[in-house]
């Protein structure tokens, strides 16, 4: 874990853009953003990258760079015209799966590290796999969702659910709160001070890896789904 945290300077540039979000302001100070934000922003992305290779290969991106989201905010259809977003974000999808994969995500801000992990947007198709999977395995994934590593350090599963049961699971299902479910993901947020510390790579690294049973659990029934799909189809040709 090489990465020193980021520099007092550019945790001062996150701190004054949420009052400065112009472009006069940002293309002014746009040479810090690059230098103490961007840059080891990027390097920080890169270095986990090179751990998940190791230790969870499923989410590990080819172009660590492409793991990085823009900074600047879509505002065609928002109220809030502000140019910039007040954090950098990076995830890390999981292999395979499309652009609407589920997936590792963490976030740097003025106000701390934020750090998840799960299905956020799942299909309509891949909702109802993840359903059935759990419908018939939900002793296992309720023992996963129980870990002392994770409810440490991630808390309890979130998500929207719906107010009834879904179409086709019975409403006294034993894991009926899980079948009603819309999203599956867990959210945490860390203090600020950790943004300046050379534990800030470790404690992402670690936060991710206490997910990875539960989110195999959820892609893995996404991927069964496709895979029959995918043999039917060429069946059918």
């Amino acid at each position: 874990m090489g990465f020193p945290g980021f520099s007092k300077e550019g945790i001062e540039w996150l701190r004054a853009l949420p009052g400065n979000n112009n472009r006069d302001w940002f293309e002014e100070h746009r040479p810090v953003y690059e230098s103490q934000v961007k840059d080891p922003m990027l390097a920080l992305v890169t270095s986990i990258n090179d751990a998940l290779v190791e230790r969870m290969p499923e989410y590990f991106q080819d172009h660590p760079a492409k793991a990085l989201f823009r900074i600047y905010r879509d505002t065609r259809f928002s109220k809030n015209k502000t140019p910039y977003k007040t954090h950098l974000g990076a995830v890390y999808p999981r292999r395979g799966m499309g652009d609407k994969a589920s997936g590792l995500y963490f976030q740097i801000a003025a106000t701390g590290v934020g750090i998840a992990g799960g299905a956020y947007m799942p299909s309509s198709d891949s909702l109802r796999a993840i359903r059935v999977r759990i419908a018939s395995e939900f002793e296992s994934l309720g023992t996963m969702l129980r870990d002392r590593k994770l409810t440490k350090r991630m808390g309890a599963l979130e998500g929207d659910a719906l107010s009834r049961p879904p179409k086709g699971f019975p409403a006294d299902h034993p894991a009926i709160a899980l079948l009603k479910k819309k999203q599956f993901y867990f959210w945490k947020e860390l203090p600020p001070e950790l943004l300046s510390s050379r534990k800030l790579e470790a404690e992402i690294l670690n936060h991710f890896l206490v997910m990875r049973p539960v989110m195999l659990f959820l892609d893995d029934a996404v991927l069964a789904l496709r895979r029959a799909s995918s043999k039917r189809l060429d069946f059918l040709s």
